[in-house]
């Protein structure tokens, strides 16, 4: 039903304000931007809708976050969406969205009704409607989103993090095949290193017995992988180390954030500490870009600049010069930079590889996402 629905007012919308009937959409191919914490299903249903329903000859599926680089200008960058349902939140470093820093949070609460109304009905004569505001909300609106417990804003599931997928039958290669294969690779690959090193001449005793006593040490890295391998995301079984602890901040932040509503200061630098090196935590510091209508209060800019000042550890704020906080990149509205990123992509060279075609949608499927989306699937 959801899904019909968003065929007919897209329909509507195509007609209507680009003027293009619907029989012609055959000869038109379309960009579908998505949430950078999205459900596999519902990015599924849509691309079928919008090739085998709607009839575009092709799509190209890409997220938002890194979308918004494309229409600002910039390669790497904080992402904060602001927008009327949702703030998000994620890092993104040379067109990569990092998987770790994705942070979604609700505001229905915030933006709720403020306008009340009602009505006093006499005899024989015409109703009279009254209409009232409650409270300061030219203030409290905006503060409502660093402080949303001062608001009472509460409720189930206010913050969600990226998760795996569920599954899908459609889908040989998900991301539950690829845990399962990654681990048993490993395990051979490793067992197969220690044959080899085992069956050294004796002329390489040396040798033998340094890489004997690295054996624990190997060992010990081999149960880091295969723990990481079987958590929340797909590690590097190589990095080790780093997969450790994005592995551990990954798993502090759901057990300490998800479900309770967030400041957007505070889901801000959680996300940045997210990130995997230093040298990234310092871009992402350095360039902090807002899109989306929900942050167009006066002097939000400065606000926020100041509160992620105030708030990021002192090991940062002693190397970065400028925490530069940008709300209308080359004086566009932030509203529209994602869709004038999705314009830019389409124009690249390096899209015509990223192009999902009708036939092959209705050949191949879900698995045409795989091949061509330009990010990991």
């Amino acid at each position: 039903a959801v899904l019909a629905d968003i065929e007919v007012i897209w329909s509507h919308a195509i007609q209507k304000y680009l003027e293009i009937p619907l029989k012609d959409l055959k000869y038109y191919r379309c960009i579908l931007l998505i949430p950078d914490i999205y459900n596999k299903q519902h990015v599924k249903e849509l691309v079928n809708m919008i090739l085998m329903k709607m009839g575009f000859s092709g799509i190209v599926v890409h997220q938002e976050s890194v979308c918004a680089t494309y229409g600002s200008g910039l390669s790497s960058t904080c992402i904060v969406d602001v927008g009327d349902q949702k703030t998000s939140v994620c890092c993104v470093e040379d067109g990569v969205s990092h998987r770790n820093t994705r942070i979604f949070s609700w505001n229905q609460d915030i933006s709720g009704l403020q306008d009340h109304e009602f009505q006093i009905r006499h005899p024989d004569s015409p109703a009279l409607l009254y209409q009232f505001r409650l409270g300061d909300e030219k203030l409290q609106a905006p503060m409502a989103l660093f402080y949303p417990a001062t608001f009472g804003i509460v409720g189930q599931k206010m913050t969600t993090l990226q998760h795996r997928s569920q599954g899908d039958p459609e889908d040989p290669h998900d991301e539950h095949y690829l845990l399962a294969t990654q681990s048993k690779q490993e395990q051979s690959a490793k067992a197969t290193a220690d044959r080899k090193s085992a069956s050294k001449p004796i002329g390489f005793e040396g040798d033998l017995r340094g890489q004997s006593s690295d054996l624990p040490e190997r060992l010990h890295s081999q149960e880091v992988d295969l723990g990481s391998a079987q958590g929340d995301g797909l590690m590097a079984g190589n990095d080790s180390e780093e997969a450790l602890t994005a592995l551990m901040s990954r798993k502090t932040a759901i057990s300490l954030f998800e479900g309770k509503a967030l400041g957007l200061d505070k889901a801000i630098l959680h996300s940045i500490d997210c990130c995997s090196s230093d040298d990234t935590k310092k871009k992402m510091y350095s360039s902090i870009l807002v899109v989306g209508g929900g942050l167009m209060f006066h002097k939000a800019q400065e606000f926020l600049q100041h509160r992620i000042l105030n708030k990021m550890p002192p090991s940062f704020r002693r190397i970065i010069e400028n925490v530069d906080v940008i709300t209308r990149p080359k004086d566009m509205d932030p509203r529209l930079i994602a869709w004038k990123g999705g314009a830019v992509l389409a124009c690249l060279d390096t899209t015509q590889e990223l192009w999902i075609y009708q036939r092959e949608w209705q050949r191949f499927g879900v698995r045409m996402l795989r091949e061509r989306a330009a990010f990991v699937w």
